[in-house]
């Protein structure tokens, strides 16, 4: 197959942390669909937060909270939730251990009001572009509810901060042998360690199978581009794996290729080396 399916982190790879995306970023999207590859979001944000600049690029489909819900040409072909019953036993372990959460469920973020304190003062590696993003959700005040709100019809991920690494170690293993327990690149920092839980089977990997199986596709001919260790999967199912320039080392080392990085329109560049689409002085050519 000459056509690509292509799979594109957001946060740390298309757009910088919660930042609209660059001209060229949209520009490498819609010149590879005009060419016959098809594009998708592949993201660990729930629809209520991918916002419309980038939604409004124009995607095949979106993979959101990392493999929870996918949607392919506006169809929704999977969607699964933590049961409530298992939010409140995840929650309670959590929070037995000092450790504060936010709950990304259809509705929309609900946060123990704890996380956000510790989200302000925190001071996040440079990689961890999840804590980035959430930060910056507070500075530009996207719409986090207080749990108090929380509607308790299930949800698709927890996400999790702690003060301390031993109280997610602790935590982790009362919860690894039934979810992926991710915990973000931490680096220097020591008052701020973040991760998220989701189903085993349920990642942004098994969500690029699912998208190969309903176009009859096969896993050889995708690529995958990611900056954090929540794209571990997704990088291991495709056909050709993209690490950011701005990745964590961890996932720059398992790549077949370490693009530049999102600051850099990475993503963009890629492209263009792979030839996915062409540069302008190739198009002024033809």
């Amino acid at each position: 197959m000459d056509k690509k399916l292509i799979f594109l982190d957001i946060d740390g790879t298309l757009v910088a942390a919660m930042a609209k995306p660059s001209l060229l970023a949209a520009e490498a999207v819609c010149k590879a669909r005009e060419n016959g590859h098809k594009v998708f979001l592949c993201t660990g944000r729930n629809m209520p937060i991918i916002g419309s600049d980038i939604l409004d690029i124009g995607f095949d489909g979106v993979i959101a909270s990392a493999g929870g819900h996918i949607e392919v040409e506006e169809k929704v072909i999977f969607d699964r939730l933590l049961s409530e019953e298992v939010i409140q036993e995840c929650l309670s372990i959590f929070h037995a251990y000092g450790i504060f959460c936010r709950i990304e469920s259809p509705e929309g973020i609900f946060t123990d009001p704890q996380m956000e304190r510790l989200l302000r003062t925190a001071k996040p590696d440079q990689t961890n572009s999840e804590l980035i993003r959430m930060q910056r959700e507070i500075e530009v005040g996207i719409p986090i509810l207080p749990y108090k709100e929380y509607p308790q019809n299930g949800a698709y991920k927890i996400c999790f901060t702690s003060t301390t690494l031993e109280a997610v170690e602790r935590a982790k293993g009362y919860l690894e042998d039934r979810f992926s327990f991710v915990v973000h690149p931490y680096g220097g920092s020591r008052n701020c360690f973040n991760g998220e839980i989701i189903w085993r089977g349920v990642d942004k990997g098994k969500g690029m199978e699912r998208v190969c199986q309903h176009y009859g596709a096969e896993l050889e001919d995708t690529i995958a581009f990611g900056d954090s260790m929540n794209d571990y999967e997704m990088m291991v199912c495709a056909g050709v794996s993209v690490a950011m320039g701005n990745a964590c080392s961890e996932l720059k080392q398992m790549a077949d290729v370490v693009c530049k990085s999102v600051e850099e329109d990475g993503v963009y560049y890629e492209f263009q080396r792979m030839g996915l689409i062409h540069s302008y002085l190739e198009e002024r050519i033809e």
